[in-house]
């Protein structure tokens, strides 16, 4: 869903966060990778909380790539089962919390349990107002724009969509995110300066903030001030200042 450009001085109403820095937290500490996760895992629920205070209505997180099933089996395994107990554990708290779950990615490759509790935790909190958060899982950018344009296709070959009729806010609407705002702000922590196939399409004027900090150290006082920052910035959508 393309919306229509917020002034930043409003702040930002959709942010998207690249999760980075789990593994080398944990090898930091002489742990094994995956409690890096588990501890990052945590971390997401004070970032979803502490979106009510800095007035941010979306939270898209990266929680695996379609290039992340080239780590280690073990990694992979261990992601699979973090990710299950995760949706098991916090969803009847985002019911409680009136937080809104989506999912968006590539679902099929994911195993049939982890496919069963997403979708229960999007029939649990779809009746939710408040907070939306919403997590990439087996997602990537190129793959969902590929996806995009298959079912766009498939309109256009059964006649339901006439190729002159096709712009650029068509295919928004074939996308994982057509339901969502563009993102406002994406923020990657652990020192990386890379976009990582993360939201190609909808981030195409979302301002960026690429912070040193880890993953699991990333407080919700980091969070408000990256949020403060963004309404100082001077947003003119390729327009020029009368």
């Amino acid at each position: 869903m393309t919306a229509k450009p917020r002034p930043a001085d409003a702040g930002p109403r959709h942010v998207a966060i690249i999760m980075d820095g789990n593994g080398r937290w944990a090898t930091m500490r002489g742990r094994p990778r995956l409690f890096g996760h588990h501890a990052g895992a945590r971390r997401v629920r004070e970032i979803v909380e502490a979106c009510k205070s800095c007035h941010v209505d979306y939270l898209t997180i990266f929680a695996f790539s379609t290039e992340n099933w080239r780590r280690t089996q073990v990694e992979v395994a261990g992601l699979m089962s973090l990710f299950r107990r995760y949706i098991m554990k916090e969803m009847q708290a985002f019911v409680k919390e009136n937080v809104r779950v989506r999912f968006i990615g590539d679902r099929p490759r994911l195993d049939d349990k982890l496919r069963g509790l997403m979708d229960e935790a999007e029939r649990m909190t779809e009746q939710c107002t408040g907070t939306n958060l919403t997590i990439a899982l087996n997602y990537g950018g190129r793959d969902e724009v590929a996806r995009a344009t298959k079912r766009l296709a498939e309109d256009v070959a059964n006649g339901s969509l006439l190729p002159q009729d096709i712009t650029e806010e068509t295919l928004p609407r074939y996308l994982d995110t057509h339901v969502l705002p563009d993102p406002d702000l994406v923020i990657r922590t652990s020192g990386e300066a890379r976009i990582s196939n993360f939201l190609l399409w909808q981030s195409a004027y979302a301002e960026y903030e690429f912070v040193d900090t880890l993953w699991p150290d990333f407080t919700p006082e980091e969070f408000a001030r990256l949020c403060g920052a963004y309404g100082k910035r001077d947003r003119r959508y390729g327009a020029v200042k009368a």
